[in-house]
């Protein structure tokens, strides 16, 4: 459960963020001349993502990101197989539309798997309508880590992970999508 305004004020702002400013931003281009900006974005990212997993059941925070991990690979593997038009190719090169879409259906087919087996056969629609939108939220946090990191002329956000990009291309996607799952799972 949210705790307070500022909690929700925080959450919804965040869940704003995602949905329309990081989009804009991206179509705009990520550029180190918005160093405060990126610096408030940084709060943006972190902070809201931290409070969801304090507020969120820890079955909730895995569903959320067993949905983020299961859309990312369907992704990979799509992408890798089926992939030919470019998503955004001047952010992250390696994406493709194919990619988007197929690990969309995952996300789907997740969905509807859990829906059937937790709330029935019949009670998974808004779990779809939440997978789809989650997915998609999942896939612009991917890209607007992958932009800060082109504009800071950088490969991997840290040494952490050796070759998996740093330990923001692990929780890219989740820091998108948990402040979003919790505004969408908590009342």
């Amino acid at each position: 459960m949210l705790r307070g305004p500022a909690a929700l004020v925080m959450i919804v702002v965040a869940t704003v963020f995602w949905i329309v400013a990081v989009p804009l931003w991206l179509a705009r281009g990520v550029a180190l001349q918005h160093r405060f900006a990126l610096i408030v974005a940084g709060v943006i990212v972190l902070v809201p993502a931290g409070y969801a997993l304090a507020v969120l059941q820890p079955n909730q925070v895995l569903a959320a990101l067993i949905l983020v991990w299961v859309a990312d690979t369907a992704a990979y593997f799509v992408g890798r197989k089926w992939g030919r038009h470019k998503l955004a190719p001047s952010i992250s090169p390696g994406k493709t539309w194919e990619g988007a879409w197929g690990g969309l259906a995952a996300a789907v087919a997740y969905a509807i798997i859990c829906g059937t087996f937790l709330l029935g056969p019949v009670g998974w629609l808004a779990l779809v309508v939440a997978a789809a939108l989650l997915t998609a939220i999942s896939i612009v946090g991917d890209l607007f880590e992958s932009a800060a990191k082109r504009q800071a002329g950088v490969k991997d956000s840290g040494t952490l992970l050796p070759g998996h990009g740093g330990i923001m291309d692990r929780i890219d996607s989740a820091t998108a999508v948990l402040p979003v799952a919790a505004l969408l799972l908590t009342r």
